[in-house]
């Protein structure tokens, strides 16, 4: 079942966003699909629960939704994790997706675990990193943010008893705009598959409020930041060329002769090479005749067996 359009007929929450023809998908089959997955993956691992890190932002609000129709709002856990410089906006609409779905909502505030590695540059507070710790670059405490974060979220999705749900979509993953073992890492990824256009597309055929779909991404990492201003590309330029380098396979000549300007078809090809170790898991030094993650491959559950 493919949940590709054709492109001709009307997708849903056209004139909120700018959504490339090619880019638009059945978003009634996508629904159906990754619902399946979700109840698909929880069943084969066991478990009944969900826990997704909500940003306030439309990927985490899509999986929240999606997660919330596949399995129940009462089965899902969000926890708001913002520092002390996140946009209060942030906070404002991961609370009103809380408020909709229905769900379970904590916040957790992650400042004095950031801060007591790096200090505080603004009062002098010298952390565990030490001195160096307080010109570290807004990249890498970002990094390490996104890391606490994932920390938090598998410290309690012991106690939830549940698996930690993805947030990435596919075009941050295919670029490598992820910190891995941060927001990259995760037990399932509903939305790993869908260019940050068809994000929106679902986002809007689902329900999330206009004020998360309509406002600029941003992973948050200072006041004012944006993903498209900081990384210097149009998410729906960038989805087509992803469309047809990666899904279209289409050659460098060809995207050219789309209309795709040669320094962002170099850009991205570098990007999607540099960002390969990211998206798959650690290599293994193969010693043995059967080795885990490579020969030795099972299900996350095996049947017969059990949780206690």
């Amino acid at each position: 079942m493919s949940a590709i359009g054709d492109g001709r007929s009307m997708p849903t929450g056209a004139g909120l966003f700018d959504l490339p023809p090619e880019l638009a998908i059945d978003t009634d089959v996508a629904r159906r699909v990754i619902a399946e997955f979700v109840r698909g993956q929880l069943r084969q691992a066991g478990f009944e629960r969900a826990i997704v890190g909500l940003s306030g932002g439309i990927d985490s609000a899509l999986v929240a939704y999606l997660v919330a129709e596949a399995i129940g709002a009462e089965r899902l856990l969000c926890l708001m994790l913002p520092y002390r410089t996140s946009a209060s906006s942030s906070r404002t609409d991961a609370e009103t997706v809380v408020e909709r779905l229905g769900c379970a909502g904590e916040l957790v505030e992650i400042s004095p675990m950031v801060d007591a590695y790096f200090g505080r540059p603004d009062t002098g507070l010298v952390g565990a990193a030490g001195p160096e710790g307080l010109t570290a670059s807004a990249v890498r405490r970002g990094n390490v943010m996104a890391r606490i974060r994932m920390t938090v979220l598998y410290d309690r999705s012991v106690t939830w008893g549940g698996l930690v749900v993805g947030t990435s979509n596919k075009t941050e993953a295919l670029i490598g705009y992820t910190t891995i073992f941060g927001d990259a890492a995760s037990a399932l990824n509903p939305i790993g598959d869908l260019y940050k256009s068809q994000v929106r597309q679902v986002a809007a055929a689902i329900g999330v409020p206009e004020t998360i779909i309509r406002k600029a991404p941003s992973a948050d990492l200072w006041p004012g930041q944006t993903d498209e201003t900081e990384a210097g590309f149009s998410y729906p330029e960038l989805d087509r060329l992803l469309f047809w380098l990666v899904d279209r396979r289409r050659s460098v000549e060809e995207l050219e002769a789309k209309g795709f300007a040669p320094g962002l078809v170099q850009w991205a090809l570098k990007a999607i090479a540099g960002s390969e170790f990211k998206r798959q898991v650690a290599p293994i030094a193969k010693l043995g005749p059967r080795t885990a993650g490579v020969d030795y491959l099972y299900p996350r559950r095996r049947p017969g067996s059990a949780r206690t």
